[in-house]
Protein backbone atom coordinates (compact mmCIF):
# COMPACT_ATOMS: atom_id res chain seq x y z
CA UNK A 1 0.00 0.00 0.00
CA UNK A 2 2.58 2.04 0.85
CA UNK A 3 4.02 2.13 -2.60
CA UNK A 4 1.30 2.98 -3.88
CA UNK A 5 0.73 5.97 -1.78
CA UNK A 6 4.29 6.94 -2.56
CA UNK A 7 3.24 6.63 -6.81
CA UNK A 8 0.56 9.31 -5.90
CA UNK A 9 2.65 11.51 -3.86
CA UNK A 10 4.97 11.36 -6.68
CA UNK A 11 2.63 12.10 -9.09
CA UNK A 12 3.67 8.77 -10.94
CA UNK A 13 -0.03 6.91 -9.74
CA UNK A 14 -3.14 8.82 -10.28
CA UNK A 15 -6.24 8.48 -7.59
CA UNK A 16 -8.06 7.10 -10.02
CA UNK A 17 -5.56 4.36 -10.74
CA UNK A 18 -4.62 3.83 -6.88
CA UNK A 19 -8.26 3.19 -6.50
CA UNK A 20 -8.03 0.29 -8.85
CA UNK A 21 -4.90 -1.07 -7.16
CA UNK A 22 -6.56 -0.98 -4.02
CA UNK A 23 -10.17 -1.97 -4.77
CA UNK A 24 -10.01 -3.46 -7.70
CA UNK A 25 -12.58 -1.29 -9.06
CA UNK A 26 -12.75 2.67 -10.06
CA UNK A 27 -15.63 5.06 -9.03
CA UNK A 28 -16.79 7.31 -11.89
CA UNK A 29 -19.75 9.31 -12.60
CA UNK A 30 -20.95 6.42 -14.46
CA UNK A 31 -20.39 3.39 -11.95
CA UNK A 32 -17.86 1.54 -11.17
CA UNK A 33 -15.26 0.24 -13.59
CA UNK A 34 -14.20 -3.05 -12.68
CA UNK A 35 -10.38 -2.89 -13.81
CA UNK A 36 -9.51 -6.30 -12.19
CA UNK A 37 -11.95 -8.25 -14.66
CA UNK A 38 -9.33 -9.30 -17.33
CA UNK A 39 -6.85 -10.36 -14.58
CA UNK A 40 -9.90 -12.09 -12.65
CA UNK A 41 -11.33 -13.67 -15.88
CA UNK A 42 -9.25 -13.51 -18.62
CA UNK A 43 -11.89 -11.20 -20.24
CA UNK A 44 -11.24 -7.75 -20.47
CA UNK A 45 -14.11 -5.73 -18.65
CA UNK A 46 -16.55 -4.20 -21.26
CA UNK A 47 -18.03 -1.12 -21.46
CA UNK A 48 -21.92 -1.24 -23.31
CA UNK A 49 -22.90 2.40 -23.98
CA UNK A 50 -26.52 1.07 -24.53
CA UNK A 51 -28.68 2.72 -21.25
CA UNK A 52 -25.62 5.45 -20.82
CA UNK A 53 -25.60 8.93 -22.19
CA UNK A 54 -22.36 9.54 -24.22
CA UNK A 55 -20.48 11.40 -21.56
CA UNK A 56 -21.22 8.76 -18.86
CA UNK A 57 -19.90 6.36 -21.20
CA UNK A 58 -16.92 8.38 -21.99
CA UNK A 59 -16.16 8.68 -18.08
CA UNK A 60 -16.28 5.39 -18.28
CA UNK A 61 -13.91 4.95 -21.32
CA UNK A 62 -10.97 6.77 -19.30
CA UNK A 63 -11.20 5.16 -16.18
CA UNK A 64 -10.63 2.27 -18.31
CA UNK A 65 -7.80 3.55 -19.89
CA UNK A 66 -6.48 5.31 -16.71
CA UNK A 67 -6.31 1.96 -14.97
CA UNK A 68 -5.64 -0.86 -17.27
CA UNK A 69 -4.41 0.96 -20.40
CA UNK A 70 -7.18 0.03 -22.66
CA UNK A 71 -10.74 0.16 -23.24
CA UNK A 72 -13.60 -1.44 -24.39
CA UNK A 73 -17.11 0.06 -25.22
CA UNK A 74 -19.23 -1.79 -27.26
CA UNK A 75 -23.29 -0.84 -28.37
CA UNK A 76 -21.67 2.49 -29.19
CA UNK A 77 -23.22 4.96 -32.03
CA UNK A 78 -21.37 8.27 -33.60
CA UNK A 79 -22.32 10.78 -30.80
CA UNK A 80 -21.04 7.98 -28.26
CA UNK A 81 -18.09 8.05 -29.91
CA UNK A 82 -17.74 11.79 -30.51
CA UNK A 83 -17.92 12.15 -26.90
CA UNK A 84 -15.54 9.56 -26.22
CA UNK A 85 -12.62 10.77 -28.32
CA UNK A 86 -13.12 14.06 -27.20
CA UNK A 87 -12.66 12.81 -23.14
CA UNK A 88 -9.53 10.63 -24.55
CA UNK A 89 -7.74 13.25 -26.19
CA UNK A 90 -7.78 15.46 -23.23
CA UNK A 91 -6.10 13.01 -20.79
CA UNK A 92 -4.52 10.76 -23.63
CA UNK A 93 -3.75 12.62 -26.48
CA UNK A 94 -1.42 9.76 -27.85
CA UNK A 95 -3.77 6.97 -27.70
CA UNK A 96 -4.80 4.54 -30.12
CA UNK A 97 -8.51 4.94 -30.97
CA UNK A 98 -10.11 2.59 -32.97
CA UNK A 99 -13.95 2.52 -33.91
CA UNK A 100 -15.56 -0.35 -35.75
CA UNK A 101 -18.85 1.03 -37.12
CA UNK A 102 -20.36 -2.08 -38.46
CA UNK A 103 -19.74 -4.10 -35.26
CA UNK A 104 -20.08 -0.76 -33.21
CA UNK A 105 -16.96 -1.10 -31.02
CA UNK A 106 -14.61 1.55 -29.94
CA UNK A 107 -11.28 -0.14 -28.81
CA UNK A 108 -8.60 2.08 -27.22
CA UNK A 109 -4.89 1.25 -26.50
CA UNK A 110 -2.90 3.69 -24.14
CA UNK A 111 1.12 3.88 -26.10
CA UNK A 112 2.36 2.06 -23.26
CA UNK A 113 0.17 -0.73 -24.01
CA UNK A 114 1.31 -4.52 -24.34
CA UNK A 115 -1.71 -6.55 -26.15
CA UNK A 116 -2.12 -10.08 -25.06
CA UNK A 117 -0.80 -12.70 -27.65
CA UNK A 118 -2.32 -16.49 -27.88
CA UNK A 119 -1.62 -19.17 -29.45
CA UNK A 120 -4.56 -19.90 -31.07
CA UNK A 121 -6.77 -18.87 -33.74
CA UNK A 122 -10.59 -18.37 -33.72
CA UNK A 123 -12.52 -18.58 -37.24
CA UNK A 124 -15.66 -16.02 -37.11
CA UNK A 125 -18.19 -17.18 -38.88
CA UNK A 126 -21.21 -15.43 -41.04
CA UNK A 127 -24.16 -16.37 -42.81
CA UNK A 128 -24.60 -13.37 -44.83
CA UNK A 129 -23.52 -9.50 -44.52
CA UNK A 130 -26.56 -9.38 -42.05
CA UNK A 131 -25.00 -10.72 -39.80
CA UNK A 132 -21.89 -8.38 -39.40
CA UNK A 133 -22.76 -6.65 -35.97
CA UNK A 134 -23.12 -9.74 -33.40
CA UNK A 135 -19.82 -11.54 -35.80
CA UNK A 136 -17.42 -8.20 -35.63
CA UNK A 137 -18.80 -7.40 -31.85
CA UNK A 138 -17.23 -11.36 -30.92
CA UNK A 139 -14.12 -10.35 -33.68
CA UNK A 140 -13.49 -7.29 -31.21
CA UNK A 141 -13.22 -9.59 -27.80
CA UNK A 142 -11.20 -12.18 -29.49
CA UNK A 143 -8.56 -10.23 -30.62
CA UNK A 144 -8.77 -8.44 -26.94
CA UNK A 145 -8.42 -11.47 -25.27
CA UNK A 146 -5.07 -12.11 -27.81
CA UNK A 147 -6.13 -14.61 -30.05
CA UNK A 148 -5.74 -14.41 -33.75
CA UNK A 149 -9.44 -13.93 -35.71
CA UNK A 150 -9.66 -15.17 -38.97
CA UNK A 151 -13.00 -13.48 -40.73
CA UNK A 152 -14.88 -16.21 -43.01
CA UNK A 153 -18.32 -14.50 -44.22
CA UNK A 154 -21.42 -14.81 -46.31
CA UNK A 155 -21.31 -19.11 -46.34
CA UNK A 156 -24.79 -19.40 -45.43
CA UNK A 157 -26.72 -22.62 -46.10
CA UNK A 158 -28.75 -20.81 -49.55
CA UNK A 159 -26.00 -21.33 -51.05
CA UNK A 160 -23.95 -24.14 -49.52
CA UNK A 161 -21.27 -24.51 -51.98
CA UNK A 162 -20.27 -21.26 -50.45
CA UNK A 163 -19.64 -23.09 -47.35
CA UNK A 164 -17.94 -26.04 -48.70
CA UNK A 165 -15.79 -23.48 -50.96
CA UNK A 166 -14.40 -22.39 -47.10
CA UNK A 167 -14.23 -25.58 -45.62
CA UNK A 168 -10.56 -26.33 -44.93
CA UNK A 169 -9.64 -22.33 -44.08
CA UNK A 170 -13.09 -23.76 -41.21
CA UNK A 171 -11.13 -26.86 -40.22
CA UNK A 172 -7.96 -25.30 -39.39
CA UNK A 173 -8.91 -22.60 -36.55
CA UNK A 174 -9.05 -23.44 -33.09
CA UNK A 175 -12.66 -22.42 -32.11
CA UNK A 176 -15.42 -20.79 -34.19
CA UNK A 177 -17.90 -18.46 -33.37
CA UNK A 178 -20.81 -18.79 -36.22
CA UNK A 179 -23.42 -16.27 -36.79
CA UNK A 180 -26.94 -16.12 -38.62
CA UNK A 181 -30.09 -15.02 -38.46
CA UNK A 182 -33.37 -16.33 -40.30
CA UNK A 183 -33.74 -19.66 -39.63
CA UNK A 184 -30.36 -19.73 -38.04
CA UNK A 185 -29.30 -23.28 -40.17
CA UNK A 186 -25.49 -22.55 -40.62
CA UNK A 187 -24.13 -23.52 -36.95
CA UNK A 188 -26.10 -27.27 -37.16
CA UNK A 189 -24.64 -27.87 -40.41
CA UNK A 190 -21.28 -26.66 -39.40
CA UNK A 191 -20.93 -28.30 -36.25
CA UNK A 192 -21.50 -31.60 -38.13
CA UNK A 193 -18.66 -30.98 -40.18
CA UNK A 194 -16.00 -29.78 -37.50
CA UNK A 195 -14.01 -31.35 -34.76
CA UNK A 196 -13.74 -28.10 -32.95
CA UNK A 197 -15.65 -26.05 -29.86
CA UNK A 198 -18.39 -24.02 -32.05
CA UNK A 199 -20.57 -21.27 -30.14
CA UNK A 200 -23.48 -19.89 -32.05
CA UNK A 201 -24.76 -16.57 -32.33
CA UNK A 202 -28.61 -16.06 -33.64
CA UNK A 203 -28.79 -13.19 -35.16
CA UNK A 204 -32.29 -10.25 -34.85
CA UNK A 205 -32.87 -10.93 -38.81
CA UNK A 206 -35.64 -12.51 -40.57
CA UNK A 207 -39.11 -11.94 -41.43
CA UNK A 208 -42.36 -11.98 -39.32
CA UNK A 209 -43.06 -14.57 -37.24
CA UNK A 210 -39.87 -15.16 -35.20
CA UNK A 211 -37.79 -13.01 -37.17
CA UNK A 212 -35.97 -10.85 -34.76
CA UNK A 213 -33.97 -14.32 -33.96
CA UNK A 214 -36.32 -15.81 -31.94
CA UNK A 215 -36.36 -18.59 -34.98
CA UNK A 216 -32.61 -18.82 -35.21
CA UNK A 217 -32.09 -19.17 -31.31
CA UNK A 218 -34.98 -22.02 -31.33
CA UNK A 219 -32.99 -23.94 -34.28
CA UNK A 220 -29.77 -23.67 -32.85
CA UNK A 221 -31.02 -24.60 -29.33
CA UNK A 222 -32.22 -27.79 -30.84
CA UNK A 223 -29.32 -28.53 -33.12
CA UNK A 224 -28.55 -32.49 -33.39
CA UNK A 225 -25.43 -31.66 -34.08
CA UNK A 226 -23.24 -30.78 -30.76
CA UNK A 227 -22.50 -26.43 -30.34
CA UNK A 228 -23.09 -24.23 -27.20
CA UNK A 229 -25.37 -20.77 -28.13
CA UNK A 230 -25.74 -17.89 -26.55
CA UNK A 231 -28.30 -15.16 -26.66
CA UNK A 232 -29.44 -13.47 -29.77
CA UNK A 233 -27.13 -11.35 -30.99
CA UNK A 234 -24.78 -11.70 -27.67
CA UNK A 235 -21.32 -11.04 -29.97
CA UNK A 236 -19.68 -10.34 -26.78
CA UNK A 237 -20.62 -13.19 -24.47
CA UNK A 238 -20.01 -15.75 -27.90
CA UNK A 239 -16.60 -13.95 -27.91
CA UNK A 240 -15.88 -14.07 -24.39
CA UNK A 241 -16.61 -17.83 -24.53
CA UNK A 242 -14.43 -18.56 -27.17
CA UNK A 243 -11.68 -16.43 -25.86
CA UNK A 244 -11.75 -18.88 -22.82
CA UNK A 245 -11.12 -21.78 -24.80
CA UNK A 246 -8.25 -20.40 -27.08
CA UNK A 247 -6.92 -19.52 -23.49
CA UNK A 248 -6.80 -23.21 -22.25
CA UNK A 249 -5.85 -24.31 -26.21
CA UNK A 250 -2.80 -21.55 -25.83
CA UNK A 251 -1.68 -22.49 -22.71
CA UNK A 252 -1.48 -26.47 -23.45
CA UNK A 253 0.19 -25.23 -26.45
CA UNK A 254 3.21 -23.33 -24.21
CA UNK A 255 3.64 -26.40 -21.83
Amino acid sequence: MRDILDAVADGELSPTAAEAELRGYARTDAGRFDAARAARTGIPEGIIAAGKTPEETASMAVAAVETTECALVTRVDATTVEACRTRLDERFPDADVAYDDRARTLVVHAPEYEPPSLSATAAVVTAGTSDAFPAGEAAVVLEEIGARVERIDDVGVAGIARLFDRLDAIREADVLVVAAGREGALPTVLAGLVDVPLIAVPVSTGYGHGGSGEAALAGMLQSCAPLMVVNIDAGFTAGAQAGLIARSISAARAE
